[in-house]
């Protein structure tokens, strides 16, 4: 069973993502509230993939990934960047980072599970 670390600061989006994905896809959720307490637990416990928001307080999704990836422990673990910026130009910057997709809020939890299903190829 797949394992999805969800890192997100609005405690709503995080309880909404992590309910969608178990009850939909049957995976297991661990979460996080910020970038640090994120790059922490992804070392730890190794998940099979992370949902990233982009705009978090202190550390944000671009530079939590970033630290991400220069550590070995957590540097082969898929991201999918969540935001609700839908601007060209913020997608583009997203893509750039190397992330494994970006996906828009709001999502509809029904189908979350299934767009990161695709989006990583399982």
């Amino acid at each position: 069973m797949p394992r999805i670390l969800i890192i997100d600061d609005e405690d709503d989006i995080r309880e909404v993502a992590s309910l969608a994905i178990e009850t939909t896809a049957g995976w297991e959720v661990l979460t996080a509230s910020g970038g640090q307490q994120g790059m922490e637990v992804a070392a730890r416990e190794q998940p099979d993939a992370i949902l990233m928001d982009v705009m978090m307080p202190g550390m944000d999704g671009p530079t939590t990934f970033k630290a991400m990836q220069e550590n070995p422990a957590t540097a082969g673990i898929p991201v999918i960047l969540l935001t609700a910026k839908v601007q060209g130009v913020d997608q583009r910057r997203f893509a750039g980072l190397g992330v494994t997709a970006v996906l828009f809020k709001p999502f509809d939890p029904m189908t979350l599970a299934d767009q990161m299903a695709e989006a990583l190829g399982w």
